[in-house]
């Protein structure tokens, strides 16, 4: 299939895939999708239909403003006139766009996930973008009722549940008589990756519009993605904590390591850890793999009275209260002091340091390897009737979800451990 960039400027790069279809599909780009060579935002799928597509690629994060659209507009009135059909395609920014023109290209149909009504700080109190908000380039960007065409079609699809979204939202809904909606709860503003899928899209482009229908569609789609199972497990976490466990047992997931962050990470396994006995295929199945066993020793309890554990699992010192550490032992290990010196764990009967780096990178170092030049053994110091933990001049508190954190230079109540 033929491309070629079709218009240019400092903001947005315009390219033509000519297809066989009678639709004309203009495909806008977010923060993520931005201009790179000629590719164009959901190429791959669009393609897979033979679709004729005019990706609109974002250069900058400045929200595909009016001077930039116009010129795009200029340069591509050939095209458009040769479909009567002209449906738009986009999310978050993407969506803003494609809701925003669609009486200038003409459009019969939009398709918007999580679109922002607008990113001015004076018109909303969302702050994720106000900072890319340019008072000349963005000037009486927000969608108006004279932007709505009477005779198109929307849909928006986004979470009703996520505040941030929703506001937006709110402010859209009542300048489109015509709007369809379709809710993507528990998802947050990953609805465009949650619903990646070609089938699904060619539904949005082509098939008419029928809530049932599209319900039915999204849920299919859902049961296969596994954005859909990061997002519903980052949004629940903290109040409805047995909704993963129900993910854990009956979907079958298998996620790589990295599809988590080191702080969600924490989050689940904390989570699992206080609230069921861990085995291994929860585990592998969000990509979290056990390096080694540890053995139970002697404990420290901190200013709660939890017990200071190394977390093998998020490799890193918590604390926990004693039933957690029954039911799993084998995945967090008390620490084990008598005297002052360096923070250590035994292991199969060979000993490890416990060493940190200024990022707050953990790790276990044996004592006959050698330190990279970032990182430092912790050290343990013995008062009169109290231990501490220090990493360089700063020393050690957890605080009451078991977090440890190195942020003061002296010792005081929270910074002191005692032996159980």
């Amino acid at each position: 299939m033929d491309k070629q960039i079709v218009f240019e400027d400092e903001h947005i790069r315009a390219i033509y895939l000519k297809g066989t279809s009678e639709t004309l599909v203009l495909s806008f780009g977010d923060l993520i999708t931005r201009a790179k060579g000629n590719s164009i935002n959901a190429e791959k799928s669009l393609s897979k239909y033979e679709y004729s597509v005019i990706g609109f690629m974002p250069k900058q994060k400045s929200w595909f403003p009016a001077v930039s659209m116009l010129g795009v507009l200029a340069a591509i009135q050939p095209i458009l006139a040769q479909f009567k059909s002209i449906v738009a395609y986009g999310g978050s920014m993407g969506g803003y766009a494609a809701i925003k023109y669609a009486k200038a290209f003409g459009m019969t149909r939009v398709v918007a996930m999580v679109p922002q009504y607008s990113i001015d700080p004076t018109e909303v109190d969302d702050r994720r973008y106000t900072d890319f908000y340019d008072e000349e380039l963005n000037a009486n960007m927000r969608i108006q009722a004279e932007d709505i065409v009477e005779d198109c079609e929307y849909i928006i699809v986004y979470d009703p549940y996520f505040d941030l979204d929703r506001e937006h939202y709110d402010k859209i809904e009542p300048l489109i008589p015509q709007l369809n909606t379709l809710h993507l709860p528990y998802t947050g503003h990953d609805a465009i990756a949650v619903l990646a899928n070609s089938a699904l899209l060619h539904d949005f482009i082509e098939h008419p519009f029928d809530r049932t229908y599209f319900y039915q569609q999204i849920r299919a789609v859902k049961k296969n993605s596994k954005f859909y199972y990061r997002s519903v497990i980052a949004h629940l976490l903290g109040t409805h904590n047995e909704a993963l466990g129900k993910i854990l047992k009956t979907i079958d997931l298998q996620l790589d390591s990295t599809f988590f962050d080191a702080s969600l990470k924490q989050t689940i396994t904390r989570i699992l850890l206080t609230n069921k006995r861990v085995d291994e295929q929860d585990l592998q199945k969000l990509g979290i793999s056990v390096n080694l066993p540890f053995e139970n020793r002697t404990q420290l309890l901190d200013s709660f009275g939890k017990v200071l554990v190394f977390n093998v699992i998020t490799q890193k010192l918590e604390s926990y209260d004693q039933q957690v550490i029954d039911l799993n032992g084998k995945y967090i290990i008390p620490l084990h002091v008598e005297n002052s010196g360096l923070a250590q764990i035994e292991i199969k009967k060979q000993n490890y340091l416990i060493c940190m780096n200024d990022r707050r990178v953990t790790k276990l170092i044996k004592h006959d390897e050698s330190l990279s030049s970032d990182m430092n053994p912790l050290v343990i110091k013995k008062g009169a009737d109290f231990y501490s933990l220090g990493y360089k001049n700063l020393y050690m508190h957890c605080d009451e979800l078991g977090n440890c954190i190195f942020e003061s230079d002296t010792v005081n109540e929270l910074q002191k451990f005692v032996v159980s």
